[in-house]
């Protein structure tokens, strides 16, 4: 049977005009069933902590619950290799971390996915700033002070880290680079372990998320030395940076969500335009500040550029420090 020529050209145009209407149809009805949010770190963490309010209030804004699901292990690679072999359909995402733009180089040659290219920026929910602190007996109070210290003192700077790699572990690092002193690393499980013995004096220094030594610098227990934000911190607003000293260094932690690669991108803006709402709500941001969170509203592209910065800058840090994964 012939069709004329104006007919087929009709039905042609109604066919490509399908795929987008079943897209755009799809976005407007998601989520139609739980989501699921796979953090890296245990239940208590700040990463979960923080995963928990932002669901809470996706889950009353969309209707649906965002259930976090907690699978820690290998520094947030277990959670992040679930979500990559997730199906792409928004109903599993990650809550990522720091740890992916760190893992990258750390684990080189171990993944067997491509943070870069694996996983869909979505939005960045927080950044969390990091405190240099140290012994209130370490006879210093200042950055220049606490660099002469250890220069006339080499090897006898003991740091505390939460873990080979981690964050804390790796702003040290980042230090010693930009300064040239040394430190040894001391690891331990957590903050709760390594505050302790950092008042105690058995480790010396300690680059830690303000959050988890808020209570003990102002119960006069420990020393903060400098903040590692680009700018001075409302919850420590005395302290200076430690850019004030050495131009140009700035290293914090941060938090954001994430999908499998091929998640349709009217799914991922749709999620972007809600976790950027919930951002904006006066309570949420109040919460997340109290917690030691600066909120961090973008569009995913801008989430996604950051993720490239961090993982080219702790990709440096990893290599010049000469780290590996066990």
């Amino acid at each position: 049977m012939n069709i004329p020529r104006r007919r087929f050209l009709q039905l042609a145009a109604g066919a490509a005009v399908l795929p987008t209407a079943t897209r755009m149809a799809f976005a407007d009805t998601y989520p139609s069933r739980p989501v699921h949010l796979v953090a890296g770190f245990a239940a208590g963490s700040a990463s979960d902590i923080n995963a928990r309010l932002v669901g809470q209030w996706l889950s009353e804004r969309l209707g649906q619950p965002f259930i976090v699901d907690n699978r820690a292990g290998a520094g947030g690679n277990i959670a992040s290799e679930f979500v990559v072999r997730a199906p792409a359909d928004g109903y599993t995402l990650l809550y990522a971390s720091t740890a992916i733009a760190i893992n990258t180089t750390l684990y080189a040659g171990k993944l067997s996915f491509n943070a870069q290219t694996d996983l869909a920026p979505v939005a960045g929910v927080v950044r969390t700033p990091v405190v240099m602190e140290v012994n209130r007996d370490l006879p210093v109070k200042t950055v220049p002070e606490f660099i002469a210290y250890a220069k006339a003192n080499p090897g006898k700077i003991n740091m505390a880290t939460i873990g080979a790699g981690s964050l804390q572990h790796l702003c040290g690092e980042y230090f010693k680079m930009m300064t040239g002193i040394d430190m040894v690393p001391v690891h331990y499980r957590g903050a709760a372990q390594a505050i302790p013995d950092l008042m105690a004096g058995r480790v010396q220094v300690m680059f830690d998320i303000v959050v988890s030594s808020l209570s003990y610098i102002n119960a006069g227990q420990l020393r903060p030395i400098a903040l590692a934000t680009p700018a001075r911190h409302e919850l420590l607003p005395g302290v200076p940076t430690i850019a004030e000293f050495i131009p140009g260094f700035e290293a914090g932690g941060w938090q954001g969500v994430c999908a499998p690669s091929k998640t349709p991108a009217d799914i991922v803006d749709k999620l972007n335009r809600e976790i950027n709402t919930v951002l904006g709500d006066a309570k949420l941001k109040t919460r997340l500040v109290e917690l030691g969170g600066q909120p961090t509203p973008g569009t995913a592209a801008d989430f996604g550029k950051f993720i490239a910065t961090e993982t080219d800058k702790w990709g440096k840090v990893v290599r010049e420090a000469g780290l590996k994964s066990d």
